[in-house]
């Protein structure tokens, strides 16, 4: 209970409160009932986490590889098609992890993760550098292209490191809050970390889990690292391991160290273990190794490795591996919610865990998934077990009316030459057609953008531009064309980063660039399809050519790209600004693709929970993609563009779904119509 204030101290606070001025630090002890010994303590600090519950919507489901039979309606909850595996099929999520968490936490999925025993353990790897951020290196054709961080990455990262420390820390509280309620009973948790940010996680994880629950810090020991002038070499990363209560796994066995040469050495012959004149009998060592200690001698994987996908902060799988066959076992859910390039499912599949993996960048997802299907075709070619994995994204979102995205509507309209149409669900209006600005912090999802292909038909409005910083999994161009097919003809439009430009949007100079655009050609004989992917096309720009031209020093040049070209900026010694294309194939800017040979196969059933404990299906009207073959780049190999062949079972009217990845990350998906055996 708090303490009773003396007459003088309510006077101090009064006066306080009145001229708004803050009150002395002794308060926070006096007034509130909870006196924590020990207290991390940031600007806006907020133990109340909002529980947003958004839901996912199912975009691709992928089983590598699959018989060539017909997928029916999944008959129950929780029953997918995995080819070996039944029961449960692990789950790939885009999105922000604030509302993936919340979402799993008090949505209709966390009943099927608690029917499969519940989440046992949850690695994470948070942006602990401040310096870092969301660019890539990839390659295109020949040349190396540095791709820079989407706005919405952008924006993630000024949340995350805006304030500096202050930010970081709201952002992870947040976040291992809502993965403390989503842990099993018998849980634990990893986190990974390094010198930046290791002592105030160890607090906030004191905080949350309670200090109790604390098991290890480890030490993963590693080459390389940073070797100053005036420090120490920093040479190691910090992961604190916490258990969610007095119950947890722990497998020693299982990740035993080998023993020192000295110690083999003298236990080489038999020994006998004799102690103050007592004969304890012979004395051997564990065939296996020692009791594993906290410190971790994990080399780096080299950048030449086969295993590195060049996603910038990949672990190497040795780490991962000791952590999950640790503190899990065999068909435990793992969880990892800063997936990166995706090792902790990628081993955890290995290991034959299930797991559960999310992360806002789509380059994240795209690397992921390539490298899961490779997962499951090695586990397939050694006789070896393996999952099915669905790729999901946050559907709907609650609609932001707030006065910062007023005004960024505002802005959006004024570069795109549009006016503002007040009191309408339509944010402007272009010539003859209406506009509607995309949520500022959000990606359009698949549901808003049908929801306003449906407020068009409502009011008869025959023509819709809807402007987004990034459009949702499934959207492009599907979404177009079923608006076609409604009586909408709806223009998807990127929003550039240019309109934060006044400068740029008095000159006229906002390029809106439109969605990538794929072409195939399908042959059709007897109950056999042949599909040959023949064009793609990206219009994104990154970068302003004249800017650079003007910035760019004097005997330097640069690599831009302007609406799907590169462009290599070349400035002499005299100031002469030179730009030629750099040439490129259209395959080098595709680097994945998959076909669905029957989409209709697969519909997609939302989990209903109803306020009665009562749960059902319901299908949207929607269908996801059955990922029955796909060719994708890696390290060793370029993508093959040969075609795939598949022989239907019976004649009949068919759909064929063909997605191209681009090598940002970006999906472009294209229906079409067949004939078979006719």
């Amino acid at each position: 209970m708090p303490e009773k204030l003396s007459d003088h101290e309510i006077r101090d606070i009064t006066k306080a409160l009145e001229a708004g001025k803050p009150l002395d630090d002794k308060y926070r002890y006096l007034l509130f009932k909870e006196a924590r010994q020990v207290e991390l303590i940031w600007n806006g600090k907020n133990p109340h986490v909002q529980n947003v519950v958004l839901p996912f919507q199912v975009i691709e489901h992928i089983d590598e590889p699959r018989d060539e039979v017909k997928m029916e309606l999944q008959p129950s909850l929780f029953d997918t098609s995995g080819k070996k595996l039944q029961g449960w099929s692990n789950k790939l999520i885009w999105g922000d992890n604030k509302y993936v968490l919340s979402s799993l936490k008090s949505g209709p999925i966390r009943d099927e993760i608690e029917a499969n025993g519940g989440i046992k353990l949850i690695y994470i790897d948070p942006p602990f550098d401040v310096g870092a951020d969301f660019s890539t290196t990839i390659e295109i054709g020949d040349t190396e292209f540095e791709k820079a961080p989407t706005v919405l990455e952008e924006i993630a990262f000024r949340d995350t490191w805006g304030m500096g420390q202050d930010s970081f820390l709201a952002m992870i509280y947040e976040r291992l809050f809502l993965m403390k309620e989503l842990l099993s009973p018998d849980g634990s948790i990893f986190v990974h970390c390094d010198w930046r940010v290791s002592a105030p996680i160890r607090l906030v994880l004191d905080e949350l889990f309670g200090s109790p629950n604390f098991k290890n810090e480890i030490i993963w020991k590693y080459s390389g690292g940073r070797l100053g002038q005036r420090y120490f070499g920093r040479k190691h990363d910090n992961i604190f391991w916490y258990s969610k209560s007095d119950e947890w796994t722990f497998n020693p066995d299982e990740v035993r160290d080998e023993y020192a040469g000295a110690t083999k050495e003298r236990f080489k012959n038999t020994v006998k273990n004799v102690r103050d004149g007592k004969d304890f009998g012979i004395q051997a060592l564990n065939p296996d190794g020692k009791h594993p200690e906290d410190v971790f001698l994990i080399s780096i994987e080299a950048p030449s490795s086969n295993n590195r996908t060049g996603y910038p902060t990949q672990k190497p799988e040795p780490l991962l591996e000791k952590i999950i066959k640790a503190s899990s076992n065999k068909d435990d859910i793992v969880a990892d919610f800063f997936a990166g390039s995706g090792t902790t499912m990628a081993v955890a599949e290995r290991l034959g865990r299930k797991w559960i993996g999310s992360d806002i960048g789509r380059f994240s997802i795209n690397t992921s998934r390539k490298r899961l299907i490779s997962i499951q075709r090695h586990q397939k070619s050694n006789g070896k077990d393996f999952r099915s994995f669905e790729v999901l994204s946050i559907g709907s979102y609650i609609f932001n009316d707030s006065k910062q995205q007023k005004e960024f509507n505002e802005t959006v309209l004024r570069a795109y030459k549009a006016e503002v149409v007040e009191n309408s669900v339509f944010t402007g209006k272009k010539a003859n057609h209406f506009v509607v600005v995309g949520p500022l912090d959000l990606p359009a999802s698949r549901d808003f953008v049908d929801e306003m292909v449906q407020k068009c038909k409502e009011q008869k409005i025959i023509e819709l531009d809807l402007l987004a910083f990034e459009f949702g999994m499934g959207v492009v161009p599907d979404s177009i064309d079923e608006a076609k097919n409604q009586g909408v003809k709806l223009n998807l439009k990127i929003i550039p980063r240019e309109v934060f430009d006044k400068k740029a949007v008095a000159d006229g100079a906002v390029k809106f660039t439109d969605v990538g655009y794929l072409d195939a050609k399908i042959t059709i004989k007897k109950l056999e399809a042949q599909v040959e992917l023949t064009d793609f096309s990206i219009f994104y720009s990154q970068d302003s050519l004249e800017l650079d031209g003007e910035v760019l020093q004097k005997g330097k040049s640069k690599v831009v790209l302007d609406n799907g070209k590169i462009i290599k900026i070349t400035k002499s010694r005299d100031g002469i600004v030179k730009r030629e294309e750099v040439a490129t194939s259209w395959v080098d800017w595709i680097d994945y693709w998959a076909i669905d040979f029957n989409f209709e196969d697969r519909q997609e059933l939302k989990i209903v929970k109803h306020e009665d404990g009562k749960i059902e299906q319901v299908a949207t009207g929607r269908n996801i993609f059955d990922n029955q073959w796909q060719s994708f780049k890696t390290k060793t190999e370029k993508i093959e563009l040969i075609s795939s062949k598949y022989e239907y079972p019976k004649p009949g009217k068919y759909k064929i779904a063909v997605k191209v990845i681009d090598v940002f990350g970006n999906d472009t998906t294209r229906i079409f119509d067949v004939n078979v055996g006719k």
